[in-house]
């Protein structure tokens, strides 16, 4: 049984929320309101000492360094990108899967001696072109990468894939997987220290029931 007396949740939107629902669910974590209805951002728990926040996905590491949470579950991508020091990584849920790809027109053309590439993970694209000994100009955008190339904004992507059904869409080919992608338990390193006795009973539940410990 858990023994929780204050412990804030960092939850990301989206996929991921409707992924770690039912896993906290599993070792008998459970939000008061539905929180793909609920308009509220702050949900108590069916534990007392525990409250889940809702927040953007790019926005989890930084609540969680800061401290206003305690623990976040984010996908790899955001910590890949996440520039800051201030968390632990302890657990991969294996939530909310899909990859991190390079991907170009199927019937590619490039224009210019330098290659343009689009993407919103501006860090990460710029620290793979940097391994491949590569200069590009990465143009940031924050959704419908595909249509770059279309429209002769950029050559390449890179985006996030699950099935590749909206690449083969829009007439776009994986180039090469830069990262298997999934979601992470991260951990604010003062809380680590101050309430360890707290959240390593939670990271070892929530380990056995994602099947990754």
């Amino acid at each position: 049984m858990l023994t929780i007396d204050s412990l804030t949740v960092a939850i990301s939107k989206g996929r991921i929320l409707a992924e770690a629902i039912p896993l906290l669910a599993r070792i008998n974590i459970i939000p008061e309101e539905d929180p793909e209805a609920s308009r509220r951002l702050i949900l108590s728990t069916n534990q007392p000492g525990l409250k889940l926040i809702i927040v953007r996905a790019a926005d989890v590491p930084t609540y969680v360094e800061y401290g206003a949470a305690d623990i976040g579950i984010a996908g790899r991508d955001v910590m890949m990108e996440y520039a800051g020091n201030g968390v632990y990584e302890p657990l991969d849920l294996d939530i909310a899967r899909c990859r991190m790809v390079l991907a170009e027109p199927k019937n590619k053309n490039y224009c210019g001696n330098r290659l343009r590439v689009a993407t919103k993970y501006i860090n990460t694209t710029r620290n793979y072109f940097a391994r491949m000994g590569k200069q590009v100009e990465i143009i940031k955008l924050y959704g419908s990468m595909e249509l770059a190339p279309l429209l002769g904004l950029a050559d390449q992507i890179v985006d996030l894939v699950d099935t590749g059904n909206t690449l083969k869409a829009n007439g776009l080919v994986p180039v090469t997987t830069i990262a298997e992608i999934s979601s992470r338990v991260i951990v604010n390193k003062a809380s680590m220290k101050m309430k360890y006795q707290q959240i390593r009973p939670l990271l070892n539940k929530l380990g056995k029931v994602s099947g990754t410990i």
